[in-house]
């Protein structure tokens, strides 16, 4: 076989949020990289047309709800040893800092961060996650470099995994267990076109505020997932990559 250190050959990965988006991006872009998909989300039905959409074998799918802490035990015990992580679950709610509370806060906290955390925790405890992996946290621009109007609840809980995953990284170098961020800018997901903001706002945004002048794709950011998941990015841990079309840059 043909050198490849971006190969992800009979690597074991878990992604989560696979039923749309960066998630199901994600795992079809590193089935195609010769891993074994664990996919893990909320609908069935999406769930399943990612699955389909795999390629070669030996993958698995799991239904799973991560507010309920039964589905994160149940889904704990059947992983196998794991080579890698990729938490793409989330949720994005707009809502302008003076109108927010409690309940809403906790919500989206609970889901963006506290959930993920909380499997990790749960993996490495029952060592599940092998040495020398990679777990992957898709955390964004918005929160840890900038922000907009009416998303304060979104930045505060990607500002908060950033923090964990450096913290993660140092706590569990001596396992050669490496963890890292991807920030994407705004990526054409159904979290678009469901209306998070509207077309107008959209065509102004991306025509004025991205260099490249455009929106970025689910499978550019699965990429570098491939590349933080794989041997290339051996020596790379606690770190957060950005990929925003030069939005940050401005």
């Amino acid at each position: 076989m043909k050198y490849n250190p971006f190969s992800l050959q009979e690597k074991k990965i878990l992604i989560t949020g696979a039923s749309s988006g960066i998630g199901k991006a994600t795992a079809i872009e590193c089935s195609r990289m010769g891993a074994k998909i664990i996919i893990t989300g909320r609908n069935k039905l999406r769930l399943e047309e990612t699955y389909q959409s795999l390629e070669g074998n030996g993958h698995s799918m799991m239904i799973a709800d991560f507010e309920q802490e039964n589905d994160i035990t149940l889904l704990v015990e059947k992983q196998p040893d794991l080579d890698g992580i990729v938490h793409c679950a989330g949720v994005v709610t707009t809502k302008l800092f003076s109108f927010i509370n409690r309940n809403e806060l906790k919500a989206i906290m609970d889901t963006n961060f506290i959930s993920p955390v909380v499997l990790t925790q749960a993996l490495l405890e029952k060592k599940k996650i092998k040495k020398g992996s990679s777990i992957i946290f898709i955390s964004s621009i918005m929160g840890p470099k900038v922000s907009s109007v009416g998303n304060s609840m979104y930045s505060s809980t990607k500002s908060a995994i950033e923090g964990m995953a450096k913290g993660m990284a140092l706590d569990l170098s001596g396992k050669r267990i490496r963890v890292n961020c991807i920030c994407p800018g705004m990526v054409d997901t159904g979290i678009i076109s469901n209306g998070a903001i509207s077309e107008e706002q959209l065509y102004k945004d991306a025509k004025e505020n991205y260099p490249l002048k455009r929106y970025g794709s689910p499978e550019e950011v699965a990429y570098a997932a491939i590349y933080l998941l794989s041997d290339a990015s051996n020596w790379v841990t606690g770190s957060s990559l950005t990929i925003d079309g030069g939005y940050t840059i401005k």
